[in-house]
């Protein structure tokens, strides 16, 4: 009886936060290599995928020439839907050349409001090869901030870098931070434990975000690398999942031209 009492008032403490504090919805996607050589017709494929979303975080943007420049292209393309939207470019990260990136983040202005201007981590920028690139938001009179993210590849041991997230909370105590991006790691990986230990969790459980060369048995995805950490005690999961774009093409081959990743996306509550 106890527990069930329990549940029940947990119930109606979500219900009554869900109606009284409306919903966002924020997605993350690593889009490959996002620049020049993506053409007019992929910069229009890709807004027509995220144009539902009130915060879009991008990974992979092109670190030269044409990344930045691909942003504005998607900002415009998105501006023709009949909604405002503003955008953010990172400067390119600090890594070795060969691996430097840009991030970007684009959100819709009548319901998100920026604060202040994004920036780059410089504190673990030695640690972390493409320090993660952040920008806080507002909405509803309440305040997040977005961390944007990029590991090194599985076999660098993205892990040798995650686990200097568990010292981001405590170095901005006075923000609630969100983690987004491709971890190129599970989120089973026992590197997220000092996080989850300070209460955070992941919006995606076992699920799969990049996609293979070719479906096998209509099994169409690779590996675990995409998600988002979010704060217990500030945030409320409502609802998570992927989008699996790839299914509007004939093959995957032709899909990879938009990315190697799927976009993954949460709609959230702000305590």
């Amino acid at each position: 009886m106890f527990y069930f009492m329990k549940t029940f008032f947990r119930f109606l403490l979500i219900f009554f936060t869900i109606t009284i504090n409306a919903q966002t919805k924020l997605l993350s996607w690593n889009i490959e290599n996002i620049g020049k050589s993506k053409s007019d017709q992929v910069i229009l494929f890709v807004a027509n995928t995220v144009k539902d979303f009130d915060i879009v975080a991008i990974q992979e943007v092109v670190a030269g020439y044409g990344g930045a420049q691909a942003i504005a292209r998607l900002a415009d393309e998105l501006n023709r839907t009949g909604t405002k939207w503003d955008y953010r470019v990172s400067a390119p990260t600090s890594s070795s050349a060969y691996k430097t990136e840009r991030y970007a983040f684009l959100w819709k202005t009548n319901i998100i409001k920026i604060i202040g201007e994004p920036w780059l981590e410089k504190k673990f920028n030695l640690e972390i090869d493409r320090e993660p690139f952040y920008a806080t938001f507002e909405y509803k009179n309440k305040q997040f901030t977005v961390v944007n993210f990029h590991a090194i590849t599985k076999s660098k041991q993205p892990e040798t870098e995650i686990k200097y997230f568990k010292h981001l909370p405590i170095e901005y105590p006075n923000l609630n931070l969100i983690f987004v991006g491709d971890f190129n790691c599970p989120e089973s990986h026992t590197v997220f434990n000092p996080l989850k230990n300070i209460g955070y969790e992941s919006v995606l459980k076992s699920q799969k975000t990049t996609l293979k060369k070719d479906c096998k048995s209509e099994e169409c995805l690779a590996s675990e690398f995409d998600n988002m950490f979010y704060n217990k005690s500030k945030v409320i999961l409502i609802n998570a999942g992927h989008i699996s774009f790839y299914k509007t093409f004939n093959s995957l081959k032709d899909a990879r031209n938009i990315s190697d990743h799927v976009p993954i996306w949460a709609e959230i509550v702000l305590n």
